[in-house]
């Protein structure tokens, strides 16, 4: 019996070794799913990666928890969306954490919004238009040919923070260019029958993706970005299509799908939901899988555009 539980305690002990974060990781306190991913690919063993949102979150409303503070407070660096997206609450958890290495204009602090070009920006800057942002459209990571220009950043930066891993850092962002280069291959092979297709958005996220695709949005049910559209815009939205037809309503997995069935029940077009972030659908679960899911969502309801109830049950899980 003893050599029975002796036997038991080496393999769990073992399994728990095998299992352990790496002494001396870095800690990344990640503030969305996506760059969670990425600093994964890029880190590998060398990180422990903490996220605060999940798929199913509006990125504009997280609350400033303990939790998320306590977990800032032991981290070696922030990677951050920036271009003002968590501007509710990161500051706040940023401060509160007391942690000086992880400030912003500190190497501990990244910000991915920083290294790629962002679209979009307002010409008229007031509050009175909703979810305006200043900067740009902050919702960089629609467009995987991003990740490629962050991901060489983040590299940089790990590599700064922690000197002695910098080669590996190095190799495992030549591996993931490589393999994401070849996955946009496909991604964009398979996506050339969206090229130039009017879709309707009910809140604008996807304008990177839609970018990317050749994808043209010709209207927006939100007609102020993160308040409910009212009936007559919805109705305005309608009468539209009498002279420029969208062929599919897309909405983000995290907003009630309301307002994009009401339009698309009476155009009868399909109503397609998209992963926001990894997470966002079951399919959605990494990296890679995220982007083919979006392609694939978008080519079914391309296909199902006979109509709005057939559309819905394709783009739906």
């Amino acid at each position: 019996m003893k050599k029975i539980v002796g036997i038991v305690s080496t393999v769990l002990s073992a399994c728990l070794w095998a299992f352990a974060p790496t002494a001396g990781a870095v800690q990344v306190f990640t503030t969305a799913p996506e760059w969670a991913a990425l600093v994964r690919e890029i880190g590998g063993e060398d990180v422990i990666v903490s996220v605060a949102t999940t798929g199913l979150q509006d990125p504009h409303r997280i609350q400033a928890k303990p939790s998320l503070i306590t977990a800032a407070r032991s981290a070696d660096l922030v990677v951050a969306n920036g271009a003002e997206l968590e501007v509710a609450w990161l500051p706040l958890v940023i401060r509160a954490s007391g942690n000086a290495q992880i400030q912003p204009g500190r190497p501990g602090y990244f910000e991915a919004a920083a290294y790629v070009r962002l679209i979009e920006a307002p010409v008229l800057l007031d509050r009175s238009q909703g979810d305006v942002h200043p900067l740009g459209n902050p919702h960089i990571h629609g467009d995987p040919r991003n990740m490629l220009s962050v991901g060489r950043a983040l590299a940089a930066r790990l590599a700064q923070i922690d000197p002695k891993n910098a080669a590996a850092y190095s190799d495992r962002y030549k591996r993931f260019t490589g393999t994401m280069r070849a996955s946009i291959a496909v991604w964009e092979r398979d996506a050339a029958p969206l090229r130039g297709v009017p879709i309707l958005v009910q809140h604008k996220v996807f304008s990177y993706l839609e970018s990317w695709l050749g994808i043209e949005e010709v209207g927006a049910l939100e007609a102020i970005p993160g308040v409910e559209p009212s009936g007559a815009h919805l109705a305005d939205i309608l009468a539209r299509q009498a002279g420029n037809p969208a062929r599919m309503v897309i909405y983000p997995a995290y907003q009630d799908d309301t307002p994009s069935r009401w339009v698309a029940e009476r155009a009868k077009i399909p109503v397609v939901l998209l992963p926001s972030t990894l997470g966002g659908t079951p399919d959605a679960s990494n990296l890679y899988k995220y982007y083919e899911s979006m392609v694939r969502r978008l080519l079914d309801g391309l296909k199902s555009g006979g109509g709005a109830r057939n559309g819905n049950s394709q783009a739906h899980d």
